[in-house]
C-alpha cells in the first residue's frame, strides 16, 4: 500500500525546506506504540515537520502488521509532514518491502559494501522507490559503535568529499548520509575535546551544494538521563555524546538536513520506567510505568526540536 494511504509525507519537500531555512528535521528512532505515540505527540505540539525512524530490527520486533496498524490509527494528516523511514536498510530488497508496506522514505545502507557496489545497488533503489514516490538516503564511509545487531563498527571512515560528488551524480540518492565524527550507542565520545569534523563537512557541502545531508549517530547522552538510571538500578559507565553546541550549529548554519536520535529517547524512557518502578515497588501494571516512559520520550523530543534542531513551527 502506498504511503499517501496512511498521510505520510516522502521527506523531498521537508528536507529541501531544512536547507532553506535554517533548521534540521528530527528522525526519531521508534520500536514499539508508546515511543512511536511519544514521538507522534511531540511533533504535534511543536508543529514540526518530523521523520519517524523503524531499524529492520525494530520492524522485526513489531511486525509489519502491528506497525502500519499503529501507524493507521495515528490518523496522520499529510499536512502534519510526518514521513515513516526504514533507517539503516541493508538489502534491496529490505528497502523494497518496506516501501511496498507503506514506508515513505528508506535509506539503503552499503557503506561497508565496494563504491562501484554501492553506486548500483542505491541506484536501483533510487528508481524502484522514485516510481512509487518515496525518498531514497544513503550513506557514504562508517560510523563507529553499536545500535542494533544489524548496524555495528568497530573502526571509523569520513566520508571523501569527492567520492561523495560522484556517488550522488550517478545515483540520483535524495539525500546523503555522512560521516564527521558521530558514532552509534551511548559512548560516542572519549574526552569533551572531540569535535565533530565541520573542515569535511564544509568540503562535502562544496561539492554537492544542492543535496541534503544527514547525520547519524548524533544523540547528545544527557549526563542527568544517564545518571538517573544508574540512580535506580542501572549500570551505565563514561557514557558521553555529541556536543548539544555543535548539534545546535549542523542543524542551523549547515547542509545537515536531517539528524538522527535514538539513544537519547531510549535514555529517557529506560530513565523514567526505572524511576517509576522504584518509586512505586507495588506496581506491576505494565501501563503505568509505559506511561512514564511515554511521556519521558515526549518532552525530550520536544526539547530537542526546540532548543537543537531548530524545527518547531517549521510546517
Amino acid at each position: 500500500m502506498r504511503f499517501d494511504k496512511f498521510g505520510l509525507c516522502n521527506t523531498e519537500n521537508m528536507l529541501k525546506s531544512a536547507m532553506n531555512h535554517g533548521f534540521a528535521v528530527p528522525a526519531f528512532n521508534a520500536y514499539n506504540m508508546e515511543t512511536i505515540q511519544a514521538i507522534l505527540s511531540a511533533a504535534r505540539l511543536t508543529h514540526s515537520p518530523l521523520i519517524i525512524a523503524i531499524s529492520e530490527s525494530a520492524l522485526k520486533y513489531m511486525g509489519d502488521d502491528i506497525l502500519m496498524g499503529i501507524i493507521s490509527g495515528a490518523k496522520i494528516n499529510p499536512h502534519e509532514q510526518i514521513a515513516l523511514h526504514l533507517d539503516h536498510g541493508h538489502s534491496i530488497e529490505s528497502c523494497m518491502h518496506a516501501i511496498d508496506i507503506g514506508f515513505s522514505s528508506v535509506m539503503l545502507d552499503f557503506s561497508n559494501r565496494d563504491i562501484d557496489e554501492n553506486i548500483d545497488a542505491t541506484h536501483n533503489i533510487v528508481r524502484y522507490a522514485h516510481a512509487r514516490g518515496a525518498s531514497v538516503e544513503s550513506e557514504l564511509g562508517q560510523l563507529t559503535g553499536f545500535e542494533d545487531e544489524n548496524t555495528s563498527n568497530t573502526e571509523s571512515v569520513y566520508t571523501d568529499p569527492d567520492t561523495a560528488a560522484k556517488f550522488v551524480s550517478q545515483t540520483g540518492t535524495d539525500s546523503l548520509a555522512i560521516a564527521i565524527g558521530t558514532s552509534h550507542g551511548a559512548y560516542k565520545r572519549h574526552s569533551a575535546d572531540e569535535t565533530l569534523r565541520f573542515d569535511i563537512l564544509s568540503e562535502i557541502q562544496e561539492k554537492i551544494p544542492n543535496t541534503p545531508l544527514v547525520l547519524h549517530g548524533a544523540s547528545s547522552i544527557p549526563n542527568y538521563l544517564v545518571d538517573k538510571i544508574n540512580k535506580f538500578g542501572g549500570d551505565i559507565k563514561n557514557a558521553m555524546g555529541i556536543d548539544i553546541e555543535q548539534l545546535n550549529f549542523t542543524a542551523t548554519h549547515t547542509n545537515i538536513c536531517k539528524i538522527n536520535i535514538d539513544s537519547d529517547l531510549r535514555l529517557a524512557m529506560t530513565a523514567a520506567v526505572r524511576q517509576d518502578l522504584y518509586k512505586n515497588p507495588q506496581n506491576f501494571n505494565p501501563r503505568k510505568y509505559m506511561d512514564a516512559g511515554r511521556d519521558a520520550i515526549r518532552d525530550a523530543c520536544i526539547f530537542l526540536i526546540r532548543e537543537v534542531f531548530n524545527s518547531a513551527n517549521k510546517i
